[in-house]
């Protein structure tokens, strides 16, 4: 099962679970916007190579977009609608003022020079300048891309907002991003294991070898062929939709915890919405204060998933979906959403 559908599955398994009303089940769905754009640059041989960026924009309700750009051979339509999807209940799990969006451009950045992904990334932001922005949508690093990415992305945008540093996060220190940003997802993994374990009456310092599994980079890395063969009692999903449903069925038959991507890898957009935080105070904050802040989001976000679990007597995965299914269509029901 690709992505998308795996994320259409567990939101309608949540939807159902909430007794959402059809018509809004379906609004939530659909993406507020989709963008795609051919991206067009001189190489540095003199040849001209096309490239096709994508941008798709989730849901607005509960204000800015926010979700990563990421450059890779594979990034196609569906992929990064279900990215956005999934950045939508993400950010809601979080609670966190934003909405979803996911972007990226089909290339393989290793083939690239330095100025041939530089005039890429320029393109790109002119031919999505207007659709993005500090109260609109905020792009972000993801696989592929990184800080110096933002920055040209910061500086393009600039040439024709002015100077917005907000616009992007995931930036270099130098230009206002965060202290700490660089290890948040990491550090988010490792405050949501702290969680899950103390839940459990353990800690890290507890567990053997092999106790604990957490897949961190690709997607559908455990499925039904290999589910059976994994001893951990714990999964972390550190990546983006690592599970396929097929393998969530059988490891919960197992008896294996699984504490699910839009709970667990939610530290890095936590610190990028505290670095917009901090560019529109225009006020930067030390570290520690950061992981602080982190820290107490993570906290809090287990807590409230725990409570979903138990309201509707689900697994982590539902009790994280519901919750964030929940807070969306609350916030699209008071904006008015028939209007």
């Amino acid at each position: 099962m690709n992505a998308l559908a795996a994320t259409n599955r567990n939101f309608k398994l949540a939807a159902r679970l909430l007794g959402l009303d059809s018509k809004l089940e379906q609004s939530l769905l659909i993406p507020f916007r989709e963008i795609k754009v051919e991206c067009t640059i001189p190489k540095d041989d003199g040849s001209l190579a096309s490239f096709v960026g994508f941008r798709v924009q989730h849901d607005n309700a509960r204000c800015p977009m926010k979700g990563g750009i990421r450059y890779h051979p594979e990034v196609e339509p569906d992929e990064v609608n279900a990215l956005a999807q999934l950045m939508t209940w993400k950010t809601a799990v979080a609670n966190i003022p934003y909405g979803g969006a996911k972007g990226g451009i089909g290339c393989n950045p290793s083939d690239l020079s330095i100025s041939e992904l530089e005039r890429l990334t320029r393109v790109f932001t002119q031919k999505i300048h207007d659709l993005i922005g500090v109260h609109t949508d905020v792009p972000a690093p993801d696989m592929g891309t990184g800080p110096q990415t933002m920055a040209w992305i910061l500086d393009e945008y600039s040439k024709f907002h002015g100077y917005s540093p907000a616009v992007v996060t995931g930036k270099p220190i130098d230009l206002g991003g965060s202290l700490g940003r660089d290890a948040a997802t990491g550090r988010g993994v490792l405050f949501a294991t702290e969680a899950l374990l103390k839940d459990h009456g353990q800690s890290i310092a507890g567990q053997k070898e092999c106790d604990i599994l957490i897949p961190a980079a690709l997607g559908g890395v455990i499925n039904k062929e290999n589910a059976r063969d994994i001893k951990a009692k714990f999964i972390i999903e550190a990546a983006n939709h690592p599970t396929d449903p097929e393998a969530d069925e059988i490891l919960g038959k197992k008896g294996v915890v699984v504490l699910p991507d839009i709970y667990s890898n939610s530290g890095g957009v936590t610190v990028s919405y505290l670095e917009w935080v901090q560019n529109i105070q225009g006020f930067m904050w030390d570290e520690e204060k950061v992981k602080a802040e982190l820290k107490t989001y993570m906290n809090r976000g287990f807590k409230d998933v725990k409570e979903m679990c138990k309201t509707h007597n689900c697994d982590l995965r539902m009790g994280a979906f519901s919750l964030g299914v929940n807070r969306v269509a609350r916030a699209t029901l008071l904006r008015g959403w028939e209007a």
